[in-house]
C-alpha cells in the first residue's frame, strides 16, 4: 500500500466529513455521549470506547498504517485543559 501524505488539517477534515455523513447517526446515543470515537480516515472504519485507547489499538491491528482521528461523542472538543467542555447539540 502506498502512503498518502496529508496535512493534519486534511486528516481532520476527512474525519469530520465521515463522522457527519455516516457515523454520527450510529454512535450518538445516550449511552455513548462523552465516549471517544476513533476513525480510520482511509477505510472509514471506527470504534467507540470510554477513552479511545482500546479503539485505537483495535483499528491499528486491522490497519497498522491507518490514519486515525479521535472525536468525543456529543462534544465540540475531544479534551479540555481548563475543565470545561461545550456540548454539541445537533
Amino acid at each position: 500500500m502506498q502512503a498518502i501524505f496529508l496535512s493534519s488539517e486534511e486528516v481532520g477534515k476527512r474525519a469530520k466529513e465521515l463522522y457527519d455523513n455516516s457515523i454520527r447517526q450510529q454512535v450518538e446515543t445516550a449511552e455513548n455521549i462523552g465516549k471517544m470515537v476513533i476513525i480510520d480516515i482511509e477505510t472509514g472504519e471506527y470504534a467507540v470506547d470510554k477513552t479511545g485507547i482500546e479503539s485505537a489499538r483495535y483499528l491499528r491491528k486491522k490497519n497498522p498504517l491507518g490514519r486515525l482521528y479521535g472525536l468525543r461523542i456529543g462534544y465540540k472538543v475531544a479534551v479540555s485543559f481548563c475543565g470545561d467542555m461545550e456540548r454539541d447539540y445537533r
